[in-house]
């Protein structure tokens, strides 16, 4: 194969181009890639038609998103063939498919597991010499070391992520996570902490602490004690974390929202059904009371707590009085947002292999339930965002509006999304009237700054 050519040299161009899919994980894993390429002397292109290489960061979650890797894959054969820039597929489809993509994809170079980031550049020489590889092992658990973020990769970022475990030990039977991402493992204490306060002398005020299950965390101490020594570095004024399942809820953890100020309002549960029947084939571990039993402790410790969920509708075998429950859990809880899909089989998962056992809920059924409960979801989002008309709300600046120029954006505690006239610089904390609202967004003019 023959690299692509720099422009009036014989030497490789090598400049990298990374598009990324899923979830926060790989966000972060996506940063570290760049990271790594970059003390191997890559430097990032300004496209992906410009670039020698480029890295397609997965996620295995749902279906459409493996397929979408395909087909973009499919749209750089021509480049691979043309230009011969190297094509690489890492995350979660990587480390599930392995060789498999290799065979099914003859132009793809490169496949790698989210374990082996810090061997890429091995990796690349192998495929200048002309190899195509697969490197999906998970690291040994005793010897693994998790790739520590370059505080000047976050320069000039207001906000940022920081791993604080990976892998998950639970069973649920529609997920992949334990096959892509390996069993729980915990980054040490100490080096989360020395990663956050390197963040925070870059200039970063909010991290959101990030892993398949932050709730078992054990790298030395609880994740209730890792969030209270995060919240204590000085100069950071916002942590967050994501995600949590609800068994490993503990009740210091619930406990640790009344005592910390800089902990932001805002928990992501994941709930996915409120049948418990459905719970139990989910392998979810508690019941639809267990968790509103927990939903009411954080409401308690932390009134206003800003909650979002998972769902999935039309698990194998959910009836139509299984989802009235589900929908009915949300009514209950009033979600702020509610991140929902329709049943995606994953291979090798329990509710796959018994999804004809269970009984399939037809495709157009499953949509219906979804658009459903997806329409009362916005109703609500729309009433939250509505309640805020007239008051002023703290706002964390982060830049220019993405949707209009003329504004400036931020996040709220709540993590509400809000764009505003305002002259404050990013990082600044402001004060915000909101004079309007959508189900996605506020609207309002910056009245005080902060700090």
């Amino acid at each position: 194969m023959e690299p692509i050519a720099a422009p009036g040299g014989s030497r490789p161009a090598r400049r990298y181009h990374i598009q990324t899919f899923g979830c926060q994980m790989n966000e972060y894993d996506s940063a570290r890639i760049a990271e790594v390429l970059a003390r191997a002397g890559y430097e990032p292109a300004g496209s992906a038609e410009s670039a020698g290489l480029i890295i397609i960061n997965t996620c295995a979650v749902r279906e459409k998103p493996e397929q979408k890797v395909l087909s973009m894959l499919g749209r750089y054969r021509e480049q691979r063939e043309s230009k011969g820039t190297r094509l690489a597929v890492a995350g979660c489809v990587a480390q599930q498919r392995k060789a498999e993509l290799l065979k099914r994809v003859p132009y793809l170079d490169l496949v790698f597991g989210p374990d082996m980031i810090a061997r890429l550049p091995e990796m690349l020489e192998r495929i200048d010499e002309g190899e195509r590889v697969c490197q999906t092992t998970f690291a040994d658990r005793h010897s693994y070391q998790f790739p520590a973020a370059d505080p000047e990769s976050v320069r000039g970022q207001v906000s940022a992520l920081v791993t604080v475990m990976k892998g998950c030990n639970n069973v649920c039977s529609f997920c992949v996570v334990p096959r892509t991402r390996g069993r729980e493992q915990s980054r040490p204490v100490d080096q989360v902490l020395a990663e956050v306060r390197g963040m925070v002398e870059a200039g970063v005020r909010e991290v959101t602490l990030i892993g398949q299950n932050v709730n078992s965390y054990a790298g030395g101490v609880s994740f209730a004690e890792l969030l209270r020594r995060v919240c204590a570095v000085d100069g950071l004024w916002r942590v967050r974390f994501t995600t949590s399942h609800p068994t490993d809820l503990s009740d210091e953890l619930i406990e640790v929202f009344g005592e910390l100020p800089s902990l932001t309002p805002q928990f992501h549960l994941p709930v996915q059904s409120g049948s418990d029947r459905i719970l139990e084939r989910m392998r979810r571990g508690y019941t639809a009371a267990d968790y509103l039993r927990r939903v009411a402790r954080l409401r308690q410790v932390r009134p206003g707590i800003a909650l979002t969920t998972d769902i999935i509708a039309g698990f194998p075998g959910e009836t139509e009085d299984d989802f009235e429950l589900t929908f009915q859990l949300c009514e209950q809880v009033r979600y702020e947002n509610i991140y929902s899909f329709v049943y995606s089989p994953r291979p090798g998962t329990a509710a796959m292999l018994h999804e004809e056992e269970w009984g399939a809920v037809p495709y157009e059924e499953k949509v219906r339930r979804l658009e459903h409960l997806q329409a009362r979801a916005r109703e609500v989002s729309l009433e939250y965002a509505r309640a805020l008309v007239g008051r002023r709300v703290e706002v964390l600046v982060e830049g220019p509006s993405k949707t209009d120029a003329s504004r400036l954006f931020g996040r709220t505690p709540e993590s509400r999304t809000v764009n505003y006239e305002g002259t404050s610089p990013a990082g600044s904390l402001v004060e915000v009237e909101i004079t309007s609202a959508t189900p996605n967004a506020v609207f309002g003019v910056e009245r005080a700054r902060l700090r």
